[in-house]
């Protein structure tokens, strides 16, 4: 995808709470505020380390959606490098 078309898309959608699936057992979950060309600039950020959970990321995912994020961190900055997929809390789908 071109930088610039990633771009238009990220700013679409600054305000938004936005879940972050990571190379590694972390999610991110949170209000996009920006970005450049290296980080998600997140607040109001839940940064979970599924190692720390018995649940699956979708379950979590699901959860958060219905129960609401649960914040760990005012503001947090994602390395671009790490997200494998994101998308809006809200477009989870509840089974």
């Amino acid at each position: 995808m071109n930088i610039d078309r990633a771009d238009d898309i990220l700013e679409s959608v600054i305000g938004e709470v936005l879940a972050f699936d990571l190379n590694s057992p972390y999610l991110a979950i949170g209000t996009l505020v920006g970005f450049d060309h290296r980080y998600m600039i997140l607040e109001q950020v839940d940064i979970h380390d599924m190692r720390d959970s018995k649940t699956s990321r979708e379950k979590y995912l699901l959860e958060s959606r219905e129960f609401g994020v649960r914040p760990n961190r005012l503001k947090a900055y994602v390395n671009r490098q790490e997200i494998v997929s994101f998308s809006l809390l809200k477009d989870i789908v509840v089974e």
